[in-house]
């Protein structure tokens, strides 16, 4: 018996499932998404077991293309993206369990600062969490951005210091973003390309089209340098340049003016590089500006209150209307969030009122005077619409000051690798993944994505990978 079992157990193992589908069918209807997700689930964990680096390149190419539970009609409580969230976790997991066992990490990229400043992020979030408003709620976020970081971050430089990995895992999430695009770009044409249907057009992929438009800002950089690296095929080369031209029209048509803007800077950036100028010379500069902005914000904010023009119409409207703060709802929206969480900071202004928390709380920090047609009073429509202000709110100065620390080392890391590395090919890869990296923190003063997996994952790891290259990669100093 024990040998027929053992020769015919690929087949009971099937007729078991197909049994037990037709009994989920009839008497458990209820059960039949998370019964049929078995399957999956054991082959990620073989995988997982046998050859974790196809299963990170698996969640790269999944992640854009994830459903969350509410957008399924799930859920109306916790939400979860499927499938990569639960394989986010499992990562998590099996990272740890190796940690604690044989001790993994190298203790090298742990010391670095962007490590540091990660790992002191992290624990000013558990801090504010124990002191949150809603500890549940604080505690749920501080787990889901932890498997962010141990699946997009601290496992990463195992999978990147083969450089042939590195150019993977950005060609299989852009390959994911791909699909996502064509399905968006359909959809949207039966509307005529309209700029309000591309709100929702991205729907079940993207709750909204900027965080649409952040994700494909982040892969129009890294997909164009690829263009310029003489060690990949002909074929990628093609298959890059398809991407570019692919993002680039899909942005575009996303109408996610922050988007665009990210892309402005990050062509401001690229201009900086190749007149080699010092990142603390462009530093003393924008301190001057702000300097000057502070000066003369009345005069400032008198003209920016003449343009009345709103993001309507066509694409040269939705480019005037950036700078309208008159009559534009979505730009007096983001007004409204920001001068919520500042009078969110002064009520709370050391722990904040714990990570996650903004949503529940902003309602009554509302004036009457700053409420548009888009403001609830319900958490509906989401969070502060910065990754700067948010942090203040929820986790105080010391969370702003973090956040700050992140954006700093690492713009300043950037220039560094890219004036010191000696090697061309590196070089220009350095830049494309420096320069998508960037687009996500000027896109982070308009909104914030980051309590996501669809922006986590590349925000990660492009951060890790330019880690990565700073440790395990030969340079040569030529100053910075």
């Amino acid at each position: 018996m024990v040998r027929y079992l053992k020769l015919y157990l690929f087949e009971l193992l099937i007729l078991s499932y197909i049994l037990g589908n037709a009994y989920i069918l009839v008497y458990k209807k209820d059960y039949f998404y998370p019964y049929n997700l078995l399957p999956l689930l054991i082959i990620v964990v073989y995988v997982a077991l046998v050859n974790l680096q196809k299963l990170v390149l698996f969640l790269a190419f999944a992640t854009p293309l994830a459903i969350s539970l509410k957008e399924l009609g799930m859920t109306e409580g916790m939400d979860l993206s499927l499938p990569t969230e639960p394989i986010m976790a499992g990562i998590m997991l099996l990272y740890i369990f190796n940690e604690v066992n044989s001790s993994i990490t190298d203790r090298k990229f742990a010391r670095h600062a962007i490590s540091i400043i990660i790992i002191l992020q992290l624990t000013w979030m558990f801090v504010t969490s124990l002191t949150s408003t809603e500890i549940a709620v604080s505690l749920k976020y501080l787990i889901a951005r932890l498997w962010f970081i141990f699946s997009c971050y601290v496992i990463m430089p195992h999978l990147f210091r083969d450089r042939k990995n590195l150019v993977n895992f950005v060609l299989f999430c852009a390959s994911g973003l791909l699909i996502v695009v064509f399905y968006t770009t359909v959809k949207h044409a039966a509307f005529n390309f309209n700029d309000k249907a591309a709100d929702w057009v991205v729907s079940p992929f993207y709750n909204d089209h900027t965080a649409y438009g952040a994700a494909l800002a982040m892969f129009i950089p890294a997909c164009f340098s690829f263009l310029f690296l003489k060690n990949l095929s002909l074929p990628l080369k093609i298959y890059s340049f398809f991407l570019f031209l692919a993002f680039t029209t899909a942005i575009i048509l996303s109408f996610a003016r922050a988007g665009w803007l990210s892309l402005v800077v990050a062509l401001c950036i690229l201009v900086t590089l190749f007149l080699k100028i010092r990142f603390r010379t462009i530093l003393l500069t924008l301190a001057v500006g702000g300097i000057l902005f502070y000066a003369f914000q009345t005069e400032i904010l008198i003209a920016l209150g003449r343009n009345n023009t709103d993001a309507e119409g066509g694409f040269s409207n939705n480019i005037e209307s950036v700078s309208n703060i008159s009559t534009d709802a979505s730009n007096l929206e983001r007004l409204n969030r920001w001068s919520c969480a500042i009078r969110m900071w002064e009520d709370k202004p050391f722990f904040g009122w714990g990570p996650g928390t903004y949503m529940f709380k902003y309602a009554p920090y509302q004036l009457s005077r700053d409420r548009t047609i888009i403001s609830t009073n319900f958490g509906t429509n989401g969070n502060a619409h910065s990754e700067y202000l948010g942090p203040l709110s929820e986790q105080g100065v010391p969370g702003l000051i973090i956040v700050l620390a992140l954006l700093f080392y690492s713009t300043a890391l950037g220039y560094r690798l890219i004036y010191q590395i000696k090697e061309t090919e590196m070089k220009i890869l350095s830049i494309g993944i420096f320069l998508g990296l960037m687009t996500y923190f000027v896109h982070g003063f308009l909104n914030n994505f980051l309590d996501t997996d669809k922006l986590s994952l590349p925000f990660w790891g492009f951060l890790a990978a330019l880690v990565t290259i700073d440790l395990y990669y030969p340079k040569k100093e030529i100053g910075n």
